[in-house]
């Protein structure tokens, strides 16, 4: 080939070669290593020449197969990449998708009953090396060009992977998208914001009731299928069969739930790698990956109606240290407090701020308590307020986050009311005697009548046996009024009783995913059912003594919609390879 003068430079791009057809043809078609270096080598030495009329040709030598090649391959292809970006950087963005279109295994045809089946190759043994050599492109790409940030974040949300693709290439794109948080840290809440937005589609559509109903089912027709081979067979072998069938494993039988559950795997231990160095918690690392954190909770995941285990990355965070729970706890105030937010994310905000305060068991009990004053002094504010006004009665639309406030007290104390008595005995019988619980039941707006059934009669029991207040009346008296009602969906005269006026879900009700929940088990206070004397018989109606959620039936189930909280807007980091990440680090040295 001709490279004095430039003459190929200086024509069309289907220039011919010397035995027939042309350049872009020629190219594709070379395979061996020594091949490819030549002409690599050869576009380094005329880059400033490969202007927008040679297109075409670079977009084949970005398609060459560099990844997973000789080193001598790599270091050629590489170099050829920061000449072209630094002198043509109308290629920036064919170069930086190429890279980000091989954060996923590569597509292969896989022949079944003689059918051609396009599938990711997800046991490509050089798949870590290849993701390792992606990053050093973006890195030296990066280093050329420093607008680089700028044209990457709408290739990362481009790029991203369909949610109902295999849990594996799901994985390796996230895997990917946090280890470029590591090196461009400006890019870091973007690409949070990029995963838990897709994260949570998956979330709601695999409701807490669907993932335990699919789960136990399975289980159930292993025993079933283990009792018939016992019967037919009576071998000891056959006892161990449940032990390799998927429920039997950490593998989620609900297909949703086992993408979620591979995607939280990686997120919690990139929370954990991020926060910790040798071992030991950098606090201005994780102050700074909080503060990204929270920005998106509240743009995502604070809006998202009935979300269940997204929510968790925060509260593995908050984990690491009380300042940063008591952080969020004081966020979540102030959104409930603040009149300048719509009422329904103050509602929101005051059921993560119960559910928190009764699930985390990392909190002590002095920051339950300092929660409960800020909480039950401004619930008595409201009702001070509202007495002598014209709108001093039961109405959800007019006084939500008020009712949101009360059920977020009434749930902390149904958890809490133990550690707070714990110890000594008088003195906690005394605080809870000052919160002036009476005032709050009593009052005419009337919070029992829409705080969820369930919450209501633990409530009432716990603070009839401490004679803090009796709630019975009141119960009773409005279950004689004529409660509302929602008429069927699916049309008729059928009508059913509207046990969760309020809509309200409790953000950290028990955790489902079985690989993840390994990271969230020890820092969850499980629900104790209480001691003979404080469950009466209605309480009992509500409880099911064999599950951990009081709350069974009563909490609300998405249908695989993504949406808003209901309500009106007007009033030195390793991957998880243990898990099945990616066995490669996330932080890139320089290159």
């Amino acid at each position: 080939m001709e490279i004095e003068g430039r003459d190929f430079m200086n024509t069309p791009p289907l220039k011919t070669v010397r035995f027939g057809g042309n350049v872009v043809a020629t190219l594709a078609k070379f395979k061996q290593d020594a091949q490819i270096i030549n002409w690599l080598q050869e576009f380094r030495n005329c880059v400033t020449q490969l202007s927008k009329d040679h297109e075409q040709l670079i977009y084949v030598a970005l398609r060459l197969p560099w990844l997973g090649r000789s080193p001598a391959v790599v270091e050629e292809y590489l170099a050829f990449l920061s000449n072209l970006v630094s002198a043509q950087t109308v290629y920036l963005r064919a170069c930086l998708k190429m890279v980000v279109s091989n954060f996923i295994p590569k597509r292969v045809k896989i022949c079944e009953g003689g059918v051609d089946i396009s599938d990711s190759d997800d046991d490509d043994e050089n798949l870590p090396r290849s993701f390792d050599q992606c990053h050093q492109a973006l890195q030296l790409i990066g280093r050329y060009v420093p607008s680089t940030s700028r044209f990457l974040v709408p290739i990362l949300i481009e790029n991203f992977p369909f949610v109902q693709k295999s849990s594996r290439t799901l994985e390796c794109y996230v895997h990917n998208l946090l280890r470029v948080a590591v090196y461009i840290p400006s890019l870091r809440r973007d690409v949070l914001e990029l995963i838990i937005s897709r994260m949570l589609k998956l979330d709601v559509s695999a409701p807490r009731g669907e993932i335990e109903e699919v789960e136990e089912n399975a289980v159930q027709q292993e025993m079933k299928g283990e009792q018939e081979e016992e019967g037919l067979f009576d071998m000891d072998e056959d006892v161990c069969s449940v032990k390799s069938s998927p429920a039997g494993t950490n593998v989620m039988v609900h297909p949703v739930a086992e993408r979620l559950d591979t995607l939280m795997v990686v997120l919690l231990a990139f929370i954990k790698d991020m926060c910790h160095v040798n071992g030991c918690l950098d606090v201005e690392r994780t102050k700074d990956l909080y503060k990204d954190l929270v920005c998106v909770f509240d743009k995502l995941i604070l809006p998202t109606h009935a979300s269940c285990h997204v929510q968790y990355a925060l509260f593995y965070l908050c984990s690491f240290r009380l300042a940063l729970a008591e952080a969020f706890l004081e966020h979540l105030w102030r959104l409930l407090q603040s009149l300048s937010h719509p009422a329904v994310l103050r509602q929101s905000a005051a059921g993560y701020m119960g559910s928190f305060l009764a699930r985390a068991n990392f909190l002590p009990v002095a920051t339950v308590r300092a929660c409960l004053d800020l909480l039950v002094p401004w619930l008595h504010l409201y009702i001070a307020s509202q007495d002598s006004g014209s709108r001093a009665y039961c109405d959800i639309t007019l006084h939500g986050p008020f009712y949101n406030a009360c059920q977020a007290v009434f749930y902390t104390l149904i958890f809490r009311h133990r550690s707070i008595l714990e110890g000594d005995m008088k003195k906690g019988l005394a605080y809870l005697q000052g919160l002036n619980l009476e005032r709050i039941v009593m009052c005419q707006l009337n919070p029992l009548k829409v705080c969820l059934p369930a919450v209501t009669n633990m409530f009432a029991a716990i603070t009839r046996k401490y004679q803090l207040v009796f709630c019975y009346t009141i119960i009773e008296r409005n279950n004689r009024h004529v409660l509302p009602v929602v008429r069927s969906s699916v049309g008729g005269d059928c009508v059913s009783t509207n046990t969760n006026p309020l809509d309200s879900f409790f953000p950290f009700d028990p955790y489902m995913l079985k690989r993840s929940s390994k990271l969230i088990e020890p820092l969850y206070q499980v629900w104790e059912e209480p001691a003979d004397t404080i469950t009466t018989k209605r309480v009992r109606q509500c409880s099911d003594a064999d599950e951990d959620d009081f709350l069974r039936g009563e909490t609300p189930e998405t249908k695989g919609v993504m949406g808003m909280t209901p309500g009106s807007y007007e009033s030195h980091l390793h991957s998880p390879s243990s898990v099945g990440s990616p066995p490669i680090s996330f932080l890139q040295r320089p290159f």
